[in-house]
């Protein structure tokens, strides 16, 4: 997945899993970039009686690096509280919830933001309200009503989400980690050779799931400032975007009862930037330091991005379907094009009107050229099926990461960078054939964006 549950330490902690971050110019404000970063994966909708929530003691932050450095110039800081309406009840309301206010809800969250920008920080809100849970149609008769009540715009010209939603992300888990089972890629013929078939349709393993959700949809001119000016000619403004979740050092368990303490400074222990990095890229003895570290120590991880494990593993799982990228593997020769992906930003030159490339710091950022407007017609393979406005080119909420990824190690990008090699016919089909229209709920055309999340009533756990 994403990055769902993807390093030891992280998948014990789910309030602070970083699970999937998308950043791009918003299609229906394009002076506007949208930044949401989603948080607590795997929500089963029917999570009473305590439903799911951020932690009050957990620090979400979404950075902006705009002059390539892999340091934040500017983040915005989501800090939440919670608070009891009614000590002596069980329940998370007694009646129906029509209101952000409504006296029948007994759990609810608050939360402070902060824009920190020049060494600064500034207040941009306080104690606004998250909408509840998605509980069912008596509890929450009119969700979207609710989640239009807790969508903000700011005087500072933000406008701002924080709260339930439905999982945007679709992928076949359970095909793709038993070593690499691509199901409709293994119905193929190539070179006349049928490849083995798996049974069964893909199954898009966190359908029917919810996530919390931090967005904020950001002017232009408050994300380009300062910003260094990359490409030649008509010069494009390029920021890297990662998302991070610290909890402080110290935390003493209540006694009898007690409410816990926390103290000391704030560590890092969750980050996400591009899909898939360190699922996928990252060994798993390193996973929890690469959780722990900034973008501008990514260069530690370079090596694995060079010489991927998965671009290895493909001509092994799959005889005979990519003898050029086995041989290409074997050669030892360092993969510049995902380099250039994933670290560095497309240089201008390799992809006719287009870079994202923010310099020669390595890390691990999703690269937005937000000059770039939203397409009119998007293509769910992004800049791979030639619409500049995806993914790598940020990420929006129905791009096809997975295939785009799986794509690129098969060696589909390599020309980019060596026009000598020729990839595998194989390259360009490889999918785990799943797309945005596998994800139940559908996305929006507004901010937020990403779906009604899936309320407990109507959709119970597959036991029951």
């Amino acid at each position: 997945m994403s990055s769902h549950r993807e390093a030891p330490e992280i998948a014990k902690d789910p309030v602070a899993d970083s699970s999937d971050l998308y950043a791009f110019v918003s299609p229906d404000k394009p002076d506007s970039v949208t930044l949401i970063a989603n948080y607590v994966p795997l929500q089963l909708p029917s999570g009473g009686p305590n439903f799911f929530e951020f932690g009050d003691d957990v620090r979400y932050e979404i950075h902006i690096d705009n002059d390539g450095d892999g340091r934040p110039d500017v983040t915005y800081r989501f800090e939440f509280t919670t608070e009891i309406t009614n000590p002596n009840s069980f329940l998370y309301n007694t009646g129906p919830i029509d209101s952000l206010d409504s006296r029948n809800w007994n759990r609810r969250q608050f939360y402070s933001l902060t824009r920190v920008a020049d060494g600064r920080e500034h207040r941009l809100a306080h104690k606004l309200p998250c909408p509840p849970c998605n509980v069912g149609p008596l509890s929450t008769p009119r969700y979207a009503e609710l989640v239009r009540q807790a969508t903000y715009s700011l005087s500072t010209g933000e406008r701002v989400f924080a709260g339930q939603r439905a999982d945007g992300f679709f992928v076949d888990l359970g095909a793709i980690f038993d070593l690499g089972t691509l199901r409709p890629f293994q119905q193929l013929h190539v070179a006349g050779k049928k490849v083995f078939k798996a049974e069964g349709e893909p199954v898009n393993a966190t359908d029917r799931m919810n996530v919390h959700s931090i967005a904020v949809q950001v002017p232009l001119n408050r994300v380009r400032r300062g910003a260094k000016r990359y490409g030649t000619g008509d010069a494009a403004s390029v920021i890297g975007v990662w998302t991070s979740a610290s909890r402080r050092q110290v935390r003493v368990l209540g006694d009898r009862g007690a409410a816990d303490t926390t103290s000391g400074p704030f560590t890092q222990v969750s980050r996400l930037g591009n899909p898939l990095f360190n699922e996928v890229v990252v060994p798993m003895s390193k996973k929890d330091l690469w959780n722990s570290l900034p973008p501008s120590e990514d260069k530690r991880f370079a090596q694995f991005v060079e010489h991927p494990e998965l671009a290895a593993l493909l001509p092994a799982l799959y005889p005979d379907v990519f003898p050029n990228l086995d041989k290409l593997t074997k050669a030892g020769k360092a993969r510049a094009d995902l380099v250039a992906i994933l670290l560095t930003g497309v240089p201008a030159g390799l992809i006719d009107g287009f870079t994202n490339a923010t310099g020669d710091v390595q890390a691990d950022m999703l690269r937005l050229n937000t000059a770039i407007a939203p397409s009119r017609q998007p293509d769910r393979f992004g800049v791979l099926g030639g619409d500049l406005a995806g993914f790598p080119n940020g990420r929006r909420v129905a791009d096809d990461v997975v295939s785009i990824a799986l794509r690129a190690i098969a060696g589909l990008t390599v020309p980019l960078v060596d026009k000598t090699f020729h990839p595998d016919a194989a390259a360009a089909a490889v999918t785990p054939g799943l797309s945005a229209a596998d994800v139940t709920a559908p996305f929006l055309a507004n901010f937020p964006y990403l779906g009604t999340p899936y309320d407990g009533f109507n959709n119970p756990p597959a036991s029951s």
